[in-house]
């Protein structure tokens, strides 16, 4: 917490987080970096006597729910969990050996930041413990991070805001600048809320606030997912479940009405009812959220997945989709790719938010670069047309090697009431002009834009929790059925297009 309260030290964290008996340490020996006599040399005596660790580091390997891990975790009693240059080659080398391994890592800094009886040496420390964080991401490697308090300068400016997944201490203190030196140098104190734990959450800065008897169970969640080996071949693919799409004609209007029922089920409910495994990132990582996007690393069956989900409760609720959501499947179509994970994508929107706010916010833009993304990521693609399907923000997630529909889904380029005001000058035509544009799921299965149909009887609102359990046993099978990550025979699906 901000207020002072003493915070369970690194050797406390690693005993509560790992399991009994595993841990191994990879720590050696410090280099000796202070002149012998100096006042820096007896500052570094004492830390050694009071936190009882040689150095603000410690590092290692160890069981996290049966899973082995590698680990840097600050301990904040030792001169403030500073760094220095011995404990650079320390973080260095751990993060090293880790990625030589090829082992998840969990680093749970607490630090004020750069040592500064090194000074600049130290200062310049930050960017080769990046430079190893960045070969452990590239070489396809979890990479978690929790946030303890505090947690400022340099550390939080480098290998501290590097996580795949990124969860913090309740009530920590985090923030680049520390308080203390802001009102020293402003003569003023710095506006009370920001930088703290929560507030970081809600702004997409940090995926969840964890208590730290939680971290076990959620760390081992998400890396249940990310450390996720190739998916099995198509000869593994599950029996289809014997639930037959009606092959009744179903008037495009009709969809369109189920699909607006408040009681149809989202993308939260298809989680709840047919994943397991879930945890829920927040934003960009990078200052934005946005309700109306929901991202999540998830378990279908046996197929672990990003998941990148328009959230129908949110969207109907204040919060219709923006930019800002377009950027947050962004990061989830990036973290897919980085890590090699399937993408799952959830389309059911009303349509974007229409603002000035929006527009200036690059919507357009944004719609344009999750388009690129779709069609070029380098992973195995899945897209799930859950309810409605309006304009941009839905075309923005629809390109993957696989395409699913639920019963009443549909998918038109403007609202069918949109649609009828631009060719009729008024809405009171929307069911003949929903009709006439072949939105519905059947036509975009005739057209092939459509692989296959998710039964709903009569309508998902009348069995959430079957049709949901429906569409997950849907998307795994057809997620087994991509053989892997093919752009090119994506891009060419979609040229075909018409033809």
């Amino acid at each position: 917490m901000t207020d002072g309260t003493i915070r369970a030290g690194a050797r406390e964290l690693l005993r509560r987080v790992l399991d009994e008996g595993g841990w191994r340490s990879w720590d050696t020996e410090p280099v000796e970096v202070a002149a012998p006599g100096s006042a820096y040399a007896a500052a570094l005596a004492a830390a050694r006597e009071r936190s009882g660790c040689d150095e603000a580091v410690l590092t290692g390997e160890g069981l996290l729910r049966g899973r082995r891990v590698a680990c840097v975790v600050s301990e904040f009693g030792f001169l403030a969990g500073s760094i220095g240059l011995a404990t650079a080659d320390r973080i260095v080398a751990a993060v090293d050996r880790a990625t030589a391994a090829g082992l998840p890592l969990l680093a749970a800094p607490s630090s004020g930041g750069t040592r500064m009886q090194e000074g600049t040496m130290a200062f310049a420390q930050m960017a080769r413990i990046t430079a190893a964080v960045t070969r452990h991401r590239g070489a396809g490697l979890p990479y978690l991070v929790y946030l303890r308090h505090p947690t400022t300068g340099g550390v939080f400016a480098s290998w501290g805001s590097l996580g795949h997944v990124t969860a913090a201490e309740p009530g920590a203190l985090i923030g680049f600048l520390g308080p203390r030196v802001y009102e020293g140098l402003h003569g003023r104190p710095f506006p009370a809320g920001v930088q703290v734990a929560e507030n970081l959450a809600a702004k997409g800065l940090v995926d969840a606030v964890v208590g730290m008897g939680e971290l076990p169970d959620i760390a081992a969640d998400a890396l249940d997912v990310l450390c996720a080996r190739p998916l099995p071949g198509p000869e593994l693919i599950a029996d289809a479940p014997g639930h037959p799409v009606s092959s009744q004609e179903i008037p495009a209007w009709d969809s369109i009405e189920r699909s607006r029922k408040p009681g149809r089920p989202g993308v939260r409910e298809l989680l709840r009812y047919g994943a397991t495994r879930v945890t829920c990132l927040s934003g960009t990582g990078q200052g934005e959220a946005d309700p109306g996007l929901l991202l999540a690393l998830a378990r279908f069956g046996a197929v672990p997945c990003v998941v990148v989900g328009q959230d129908r409760r949110s969207q109907r609720t204040g919060h219709p989709l923006g930019p800002a959501g377009l950027r947050v499947a962004r990061r989830g179509m990036s973290l897919a790719a980085e890590l090699g994970l399937p993408l799952v994508t959830v389309v059911d929107t009303p349509g974007a938010v229409l603002s000035a706010e929006a527009e200036e916010g690059g919507l357009a833009g944004e719609i344009a670069r999750c388009l690129a993304d779709m069609i070029t990521l380098p992973a195995p693609t899945l897209c799930l047309l859950l309810g409605e399907g309006t304009g941009g923000a839905a075309l923005a997630l629809l390109p993957a090697d696989r395409v699913l529909a639920a019963r009443h889904a549909w998918l038109s380029p403007l609202s069918p009431e949109g649609a009828s005001i631009i060719v009729h000058r008024t809405p009171d035509r929307a069911p003949e002009m929903a009709e006439a544009q072949g939105v519905r799921s059947s036509d975009l299965f005739r057209d092939g834009i459509v692989d296959e149909l998710v039964a709903e009887d009569p309508d998902a609102a009348d069995e959430p929790e079957r049709f949901c359990r429906r569409a997950a046993a849907a998307v795994e099978r057809a997620l087994l059925g991509v053989p892997g990550a093919d752009p090119a025979a994506r891009q060419a699906r979609y040229r075909g297009l018409g033809r």
